[in-house]
């Protein structure tokens, strides 16, 4: 191809590479000159214009796009006609693409002249989406260079092809411990059924079994015979180990463990199995989420009708960081929003803070202990909502009660709500409730902060927070030193009921018993979180507090 300035005389045949406006008439970019564009040009005194003409052998934009089209058509592929050097390629069924990467790197290789772009491999597509462009970029392709690219379309596997979904029963198994809430288990149902649904398949009625071997042993059984042609099982319990509950209940019905775990997060902690040629899977606990995680890659391909080995589980960790990861500075939907975006809670969750300083301290009387000063004049309690204020809990509620007043003076200009316990005498579950009562309604979840452990910072609760995760199974986040339990803790509003229940002298960590299996720990680089200071000894040997008296 020739490209540039040609004399008007020699210009017949030539496509015009740039619109050219004459009076009464626009000859755009591409047109092919005539006789009749080429009087025009003439009348509007352009003596020559900027084109392309075509060599022997050349294929035009629009053959050459419309002949590569058709090298890479297959079955459920649909087309458009070819325009501008360009074609669309559409599925022509709900399904799943695969893409064959090295087929196209090797027509994008071939010649600047063509391109092909696609959609990820292993996304789903609805029908007539689109699933790749076709453009030629200048205004013709070098024959020889055409005829490579079609027999690399024709030659080896399909570049493109669109496995359709089928409508597979699927049997669930539901494992029960006492003590997990109705709603986690309808939640898990939920969450299945519509993952089932929108791949076009059909749920069973769930089996609801004890979080044992032989209960869903017996209960896969049960759902092979109802006719089921994939098995999932969701534990109580997240699997931690291919020879734990859930996997062990497989092989006791028959069956065998193919690969356990794969990097992809959330989706971790899955389990892949199958008994005769059905498929049996052993969920991680995020599978109750409705969002995308691991065991959605993994669906979709068993629906899509395609194998999914070990290798290519192994395979899905480039893609595989679906969420936010303590080690990345901001959110990825908050990057480019300047500091202040760091101040809302990762993924879109709502966690407030609830400092409790309504206290008597009577083991460090006659003085209260939220109002000691310490070596800059700073009252214990405004130190501790400092460092909370530093967090990105939000809002943060002090609930007040002893001495009410001197507590909120010495708070006085500080970004917080104010929630006084009117029964504050009555024990630490007073000034819990009152606190919890003035909580907004539509939070994730809370840490409760007490009001006399000053060396917790922000960056420490900001810990909690990034580990925060009641669909992993992260519903209560409890700081650790060196294996020891300290505080403050997260708790998911989940749990705000049985909070508001308790009475007594008494907080809310009995609960963690009752709810083992949604505990968190996060390690914790000193033992700040250990330190609570209730008589005045203690508090001189905190950092900031000798000269207390």
């Amino acid at each position: 191809m020739i490209f540039g300035p040609t004399p008007i005389e020699e210009a017949r045949g030539a496509v015009l590479a740039h619109t050219v406006r004459l009076s009464g008439r626009v000859l755009k970019k591409g047109t092919v000159l005539d006789a009749a564009a080429i009087s025009a040009l003439q009348a509007g005194g352009h003596g020559n214009v900027i084109a392309a003409r075509l060599e022997a052998g050349d294929v035009p934009e629009d053959e050459a796009a419309d002949r590569l089209a058709n090298a890479l058509m297959g079955p459920l592929l649909a087309r458009s006609r070819a325009s501008t050097g360009r074609v669309n390629l559409f599925a022509d069924a709900a399904g799943l693409l695969v893409v064959d990467p090295t087929v196209v790197n090797r027509l994008n290789a071939l010649d600047e002249s063509l391109t092909v772009a696609t959609l990820p491999s292993y996304v789903p597509v609805s029908a007539r989406e689109m699933l790749a462009t076709i453009k030629v970029i200048p205004f013709a392709v070098p024959g020889a260079v055409l005829e490579v690219a079609e027999l690399l379309a024709r030659s080896g596997p399909p570049a493109l092809a669109v496995h359709p979904f089928r409508p597979l029963k699927v049997g669930l198994v539901l494992s029960e411990l006492p003590g997990v809430k109705e709603s986690v288990m309808e939640g898990a149902v939920e969450a299945t059924r519509d993952r089932v649904e929108g791949l076009c398949g059909t749920l069973l009625p769930p089996e609801r079994v004890r979080h044992e071997t032989q209960p869903i042993a017996d209960a896969l059984n049960r759902l092979r015979r109802a006719g089921a042609e994939l098995l999932l099982v969701a534990g109580a319990s997240a699997v931690v180990d291919r020879r734990d509950v859930g996997p062990a209940a497989i092989i006791r019905s028959g069956g065998a463990i193919d690969h356990f775990g794969m990097p992809v997060d959330p989706g971790n902690l899955i389990c892949l199995g199958h008994i005769d040629e059905i498929p049996a899977l052993v969920l991680p606990g995020c599978a109750k989420s409705p969002k995308l995680n691991g065991i959605d890659w993994v669906l979709q391909r068993l629906f899509a009708g395609l194998r999914v080995t070990p290798a290519d589980v192994m395979g899905m960790g480039v893609g595989g960081l679906l969420k936010e990861m303590e080690a990345r500075p901001l959110p990825r939907d908050q990057a480019g929003q300047g500091a202040g975006a760091a101040q809302a809670p990762r993924r879109g969750r709502k966690i407030a803070a609830l400092v409790l300083a309504a206290g008597r301290s009577r083991r460090m009387a006659p003085l209260n202990k939220l109002l000691v000063a310490d070596d800059q004049g700073m009252p214990m309690v405004a130190r501790v909502v400092d460092n909370v204020l530093a967090s990105r809990a939000r809002p943060v509620v002090v609930v007040t009660g002893h001495e009410r007043a001197r507590v909120e003076a010495a708070l006085a200009g500080r970004a917080v709500i104010l929630a006084h316990a009117e029964d504050y005498a009555e024990g630490l579950s007073a000034s819990l409730k009152a606190g919890l009562a003035a909580l907004p309604k539509d939070l994730d979840g809370v840490v409760i902060c007490l009001g006399d452990m000053p060396l917790v910072a922000g960056p420490m609760i900001d810990r909690l927070m990034t580990a925060f995760d009641p669909e992993e199974g992260r519903a209560i986040v409890m700081p650790t030193f060196r294996g020891k339990q300290g505080n403050p803790m997260l708790w998911s509003m989940e749990f705000l009921p049985e909070m508001m229940a308790i009475s007594g002298d008494v907080g809310a960590r009995h609960l963690v018993g009752l709810h083992a299996d949604r505990v968190a720990e996060v390690e914790m680089a000193d033992d700040a979180v250990l330190r609570d200071f209730d008589t005045t000894d203690a508090l001189r040997k905190a950092p900031g507090f000798a000269g207390v008296r």
